[in-house]
């Protein structure tokens, strides 16, 4: 296996655990800025995590001799797989996963919400509109539930981390 790419993977996979360790301590903070670190630290696991997903992608990639470069998705590593005539075990499972209510689903849709914006038609039909182009939607907007979100992100920086070790012990082989 390439060095290069496991060390990407675990780096990543440290700054996750790393931010969440941080993020529980801002949880039981007091200060002004608390839901602000509580919010940006939730964020920052979920990056890392999807950066993490994304170097083992590249790590899968390279074991096989694809062109690791080239991929940032599932979709495009089994797009070279397929053009090559290969099939790895690996592969499949992260396929199943994402395609189901996994832990790697729910993972996936919640850093896409990071990403996701209101359109402002939909937001101005609230009595709280904003005229910005730009509307911020919190998910948690009184952070009532913010043990639970913490609870899920642990579970997901844990799953993460079992499912590439686990793989990694069958790409030993290869």
């Amino acid at each position: 296996m390439s060095n290069i790419y496991i060390s990407r993977t675990n780096q990543k996979l440290l700054f996750a655990k790393l931010h969440l360790d941080s993020l529980k301590k801002a949880e039981q903070g007091s200060g002004w800025s608390k839901h602000a670190q509580i919010e940006s630290y939730a964020e920052s696991v979920l990056f890392h995590l999807v950066s993490a997903y994304s170097a083992y992608l590249r790590e899968i990639a390279a074991v096989y001799y694809l062109e690791p470069e080239k991929i940032s998705t599932r979709d495009e590593l089994l797009e070279q797989m397929e053009a090559k005539g290969l099939e790895a075990p690996e592969a499949k499972e992260l396929s199943l996963l994402a395609g189901s209510d996994s832990w790697l689903s729910q993972l996936l849709g919640a850093y896409r919400a990071c990403w996701a914006a209101q359109e402002r038609e939909e937001a101005t039909h609230s009595e709280h509109a904003s005229l910005s182009e730009i509307q911020v939607v919190q998910v948690n907007p009184d952070h009532a539930s913010d043990r639970e979100v913490i609870a899920q992100l642990e579970t997901w920086v844990n799953s993460m981390r079992e499912l590439i070790d686990r793989q990694r012990e069958g790409l030993k082989e290869w």
